[in-house]
């Protein structure tokens, strides 16, 4: 993509309503555009990172077992009547008529709405274990909308519900997720903790949420600072096998949000140096709730002995849009963002550092021939802006790799290619930026 034909509004200047950093970077970096309180447009560049984000929860997903389909973001008042959460729910629920005066609803979450669709077409145990999945956009009256993607009213996120036979399959699945998570989170370049957490409007008695540790996150948490230390499941992890080691070794180690937080327990089994208290941003929630859908819904199958029972259900959210800001909390310096190489909106950025020099021209249209011809997204700077301000928007944007060429390198048969994530410089030949870049 050549700059000069992207659509990037770059601000000079912090943008005053912005109180934390992902806000403020994503405003100044052409990423978003607040069209009311709590709610934003995503700008190509802001985009690019979403769709980025959105392919490596699908991956994670399908890789657990979890199946894709798309739920609408209406829904009708009367299943959320069935599962008694319409009164319930409070007022961050958008509540409407439509012009027959049906009572809708602009959808928080798909509880109710999955459970429908499981028992209009599943009948028997034989159908299980399912886990149904969609990245769809949700909304919630948020009273005082702030900090950006980070809490706003409208947002895209991940649901997957599960759907089994008893508790101890449910269970099963529930790990399933818990692992999903784990290799989700750390494919983006966070660390983020599963702790003990309420379960809230969603219901049942088992919860962790994912946290990842940012002085400007929401959350109060309390963690064993050995947690920070597990290792992350590989590849080639096992979903149909045992999972429950994995989980006992992050489950043993004391992590929990501050709403459930055991101070005797806490001073008890974590050593004073290693007690940790900070703040946290929540990226994901796994709930495991039993029975609580399918006994007001009647969601039953007939089980092994032909007798129809009440699946057991979970429900496993992951914020797509606020990943975004949580990841520049995580990855960015004075200078702006530092976007790790999985979710950048571009893998490399080529700097042409005198534009309308024949020499330095051609350099840089050959560079990004040969890197597009490759698969390797770049966004080619052929504006006329000075280089100063080249350098500026590049460490603003946070593209991983900056591939600067002017004329005395070039000269040199070299150009410079810099790393965002270190500020690290390296001379070399066009051909062997191709070659790394593209390996």
């Amino acid at each position: 993509m050549r700059l000069s034909r992207f659509f990037l509004p770059i601000l000079k200047e912090n943008p005053k309503e912005a109180e934390i950093v992902s806000h403020r970077l994503m405003l100044r970096a052409g990423m978003i555009r607040q069209e009311a309180a709590g709610i934003y447009a995503w700008l190509p560049l802001g985009f690019r990172v979403l769709k980025k984000i959105e392919q490596i929860v699908r991956e994670e997903q399908d890789r657990a077992g979890a199946l894709e389909l798309l739920m609408p973001t209406l829904q009708l008042a009367d299943l959320w009547r069935e599962s008694g959460r319409y009164d319930a729910y409070g007022p961050e629920m958008l509540r409407i008529a439509d012009r027959h005066k049906r009572e809708l609803l602009y959808g928080p979450t798909n509880e109710e709405m999955i459970t429908e669709i499981f028992r209009a077409f599943v009948k028997s145990y034989r159908s299980l274990p399912l886990n149904l999945y969609h990245i769809q956009w949700k909304f919630r009256d948020e009273q005082r909308p702030r900090f950006g993607v980070m809490r706003g009213r409208e947002f895209l996120m991940k649901d997957a519900y599960s759907f089994d036979i008893d508790e101890a399959a449910a269970r099963r699945a529930y790990n399933r997720m818990f692992v999903a998570y784990l290799r989700t989170f750390a494919r983006m370049g966070l660390k983020a903790i599963p702790m003990r957490a309420e379960t809230g409007p969603i219901g049942g008695d088992l919860s962790h949420e994912f946290i990842v540790l940012a002085e400007t996150g929401e959350s109060g948490v309390y963690c064993d600072k050995d947690v920070l230390d597990l290792p992350i499941p590989a590849d080639d992890v096992d979903y149909e096998g045992d999972l429950s080691p994995i989980i006992k070794q992050w489950t043993s180690v004391y992590a929990a949000t501050e709403d459930v937080h055991d101070a005797a327990r806490f001073e008890t089994e974590v050593p004073a140096d290693k007690r940790l208290h900070t703040r946290g941003i929540e990226v994901g929630q796994i709930f495991y709730f039993g029975t609580k859908y399918s006994d007001s819904m009647k969601a039953l199958v007939a089980g092994p002995d032909g007798v129809d029972v009440p699946i057991h259900g979970g429900s496993y959210g992951v914020g797509v849009s606020r990943l975004a800001g949580a990841i520049i909390e995580a990855c960015h310096d004075d200078a702006g963002i530092k976007w790790p190489e999985a979710v950048a909106p571009f893998r490399a950025t080529i700097l042409n550092l005198k534009q309308g020099d024949a020499a330095v021209d051609g350099a840089c249209e050959k560079l990004y021939a040969e890197l597009t011809a490759k698969g390797v997204d770049v966004l080619y700077d052929d504006t006329d802006q000075r280089a100063g301000a080249k350098f500026a928007g590049a460490d603003l944007i946070g593209i991983p790799w900056q591939i600067l060429v002017g004329p005395k390198g070039l000269a040199e048969g070299k150009v410079e290619v810099k790393r965002r994530a270190d500020g690290s410089r390296e001379n070399m030949s066009p051909a062997d930026v191709v070659a790394r870049l593209s390996g």
